[in-house]
Parts: C-alpha cells; sequence; structure tokens
C-alpha cells in the first residue's frame, strides 16, 4: 500500500496598510524615514533606497550580504542598507513574508533597539 503525503501549503501574509516610521541609524547618525507597503504573494522583502538615483530595490537575500561588522549590510550596485537585522527580525516574528521598506537614507533606524 503507497501513501502519499500533500504538505499542507502555508498562505503568504503582508501587512494591510502602508505604515511610516522614522528614527536615527545606530552607526550613521542619521535621520532615516522607513515606509513599509503591502506587498504580493512571493515578492518577499525588499528595501527601496528612495534618496538614490533612479530608487534602487534590495532583495533581502544572503547573497546581497556585504558585511556583518556591528550590523548586516546588504548591497546591489553601489546601493546599500545597513542594519537590516532588526527589522527583518520583527517582520520574520510578526508573520510577515512579503513587505517593500522604503527607505529616504542607507540605514534602519535602531528606534528602541529591539525587534519588535
Amino acid at each position: 500500500k503507497i501513501q502519499l503525503t500533500i504538505p499542507l501549503m502555508e498562505q503568504q501574509h503582508t501587512i494591510k496598510n502602508t505604515v511610516s516610521v522614522e528614527g536615527v541609524g545606530l552607526h550613521t547618525g542619521k535621520t532615516v524615514k522607513l515606509t513599509f507597503h503591502p506587498a504580493p504573494v512571493d515578492h518577499g522583502y525588499k528595501f527601496q533606497r528612495i534618496d538614490m538615483e533612479k530608487e534602487p530595490v534590495l532583495s533581502a537575500d544572503i547573497n546581497r550580504v556585504v558585511s556583518t561588522q556591528r550590523g548586516t549590510t546588504i548591497k546591489v550596485g553601489q546601493a546599500e542598507v545597513h542594519t537590516v537585522e532588526h527589522v527583518l527580525s520583527a517582520l520574520s516574528g510578526l508573520g510577515v513574508d512579503n513587505v517593500l521598506i522604503q527607505l529616504d537614507g542607507p540605514e534602519v533606524p535602531i528606534l528602541d533597539g529591539s525587534a519588535g
């Protein structure tokens, strides 16, 4: 007797509304505004540097990590985003799979330093 098991497909989640937060980058000291936008299925986590020409988009992908000194930095071309680990941890902990994160500076603000 052959028994087939079909894995249950988990639904992906995004946020309902666009929301923004503003704060200071821990290492750069620059004020940065983050805006979280709902994103479609299979979009994943993506950062968009709206302060740069052509507003480059950086996927939160292990292959984009260029540094883990004092924080995690991802890079595509000349665009970098520093200290991404706290916001990615918070999104993962909340069960959010797909979101576009626009920022107007090079580093995610530290806010209170937690991931929640």
